[in-house]
């Protein structure tokens, strides 16, 4: 399913990404972890197509075949909204849309039929335990709420890979365990990939792989 090698990433002049290279398949629960500063983040931006590595020769990133660094910057895009949904560790909500608008944002974006849109945001909100706060703002949401509705959104568009950086580094242990047990829910109900950056040693630990990362090279797998 992803295919990367010789992944390099430099940010002014120091080398953060020094030669990665990693396949992930298809279902996996693959966990990314290291200690602050070793490139996780700057290695699951990449895998997610949200930054590009150096340019090299040597360079390959592949996605279900999809060779990423010959997408222009427009077809990136389109791949990414359609094939790959995002939680992040501060939610990333839009404070001026409740939670219902916020789920759909993805599926506006890529153009799908309305109806359709608000119907699936709404399911999966309801499967989500949050029935009730469709009309609320992320400000009259708690923590666990907010992150789910950004789990509800990561999924608006059946995406084939949800990338997580530190989606729980921002939630006490109750609520950080109820997010981890649904990852493992929602890759077994809608067979998604999921690749976690994290430094929850629990979560680490139930995954199917922990790969460790020090000093921008894969340690151990």
């Amino acid at each position: 399913m992803i295919k990367a090698n010789s992944i390099y990433k430099t940010f002014n002049g120091l080398e953060v990404l020094k030669g990665i290279n990693l396949h992930i398949k298809k279902g996996e629960i693959v966990s990314i972890t290291g200690p602050s500063g070793a490139g996780k983040t700057s290695l699951l931006e990449i895998l997610g197509t949200l930054s590009l590595p150096d340019s090299n020769n040597q360079t390959r990133l592949e996605i279900y075949d999809n060779k990423i660094t010959e997408l222009n910057k427009n077809e990136l895009a389109k791949f990414r909204n359609e094939n790959l949904g995002f939680v992040f560790q501060f939610h990333e909500l839009l404070p001026e849309f409740n939670a219902l608008e916020n789920v759909c944002l993805p599926a506006w974006i890529g153009k799908k039929d309305n109806d359709k849109t608000i119907n699936r945001a709404k399911d999966l909100l309801d499967q989500l335990g949050l029935t009730n706060r469709l009309s609320h703002h992320p400000s009259s949401l708690s923590g666990g709420e907010q992150q789910r509705v950004a789990v509800a959104r990561a999924l608006i568009n059946n995406p084939k890979i949800i990338f997580a950086d530190e989606p729980s580094g921002n939630l006490d242990s109750e609520n950080a365990n109820e997010l981890h047990e649904l990852f493992f829910k929602i890759r077994d109900v809608m067979d998604c990939t999921f690749v976690i950056v994290t430094h929850n040693e629990v979560l680490a630990n139930k995954s199917d792989r922990k790969i460790l990362i020090k000093d921008g090279v894969i340690f151990n797998d």
